[in-house]
């Protein structure tokens, strides 16, 4: 495992890992998670670096090994997809595929939205509700960070900061990132003409409607995997799912 860093525009250190050589797969973790929690330590990124993919995984700013500045000056609007077009330019990247899962699907969106056009994309752990009306989502990790150690056992609230514990997260940085979530409305989404595989848990609602998002999707596919929003990152059908999606046409 290789873990390499690069300087951001506004010179933020990210870091990303490398497992694998062959074609290149960005792959984009969740909010307080980072890429060995998301892709890693589960085996989902081995399963990709067998059947020849390179998998390059980000550590998103605020999360993992990359900076975690406190200033919100470096949490502008839609910084973490310019984050990853920054990526793409220092491993001069031009033809590649892309996912992420919850917070990197919403990213993934973003990407997309300021014309990103990979050969195949993932948007996993996100529903139509999540790219679209991004204040429910963020409302709901603002009172988590706000009230840590106050929320009622058993909570989602409660459920989140514990996750937040096991990665070591920053509180400060993390609700930065908060600020920096744009909205992707319908009438954008309908212009992804190009195949993305929506794989999302079966038990998993909490970014709205996956079936909804793979509906409105021009070359949408719903992909249904075992668990919920927590559970589904840590099954193998998880990188099964995406092996299978992004295998095909190769």
């Amino acid at each position: 495992m290789i873990t390499e860093f690069f300087d951001a525009s506004d010179g933020i250190r990210i870091a990303y890992r490398e497992l694998g050589e062959g074609r290149p797969l960005i792959l984009l973790h969740g909010y307080f998670s980072e890429a060995d929690t998301n892709w890693i330590k589960y085996g989902h990124a081995e399963l990709l670096a067998e059947v020849g993919f390179r998998v390059i995984m980000p550590d998103l700013r605020a999360h993992g090994l990359s900076g975690k500045p406190h200033d919100p000056a470096h949490y502008p609007k839609d910084i973490l997809a310019e984050d990853q077009f920054a990526l793409i330019d220092h491993l001069g990247l031009n033809d590649f595929d892309l996912g992420g899962y919850s917070l990197g699907g919403r990213t993934v969106a973003r990407m997309l939205a300021k014309g990103c056009r990979p050969r195949r994309v993932v948007i996993s752990g996100m529903g139509l509700e999540g790219l679209s009306n991004t204040g429910k989502r963020a409302g709901h990790f603002r009172n988590v960070l706000e009230n840590l150690g106050k929320h009622e056992r058993g909570s989602p609230a409660f459920m989140a900061e514990a996750f937040l514990k096991t990665t070591g997260g920053d509180p400060v940085a993390l609700l930065n990132i908060l600020d920096t979530f744009v909205d992707t409305p319908a009438e954008t989404l309908k212009t992804f003409d190009l195949p993305i595989g929506v794989i999302c848990g079966e038990e998993d609602n909490d970014n709205g409607s996956a079936r909804d998002l793979a509906d409105l999707l021009p070359q949408g596919r719903l992909i249904a995997v075992p668990g919920n929003h927590m559970s589904a990152v840590i099954k193998p059908e998880l990188g099964q799912a995406f092996r299978a999606y992004l295998q095909e046409g190769l």
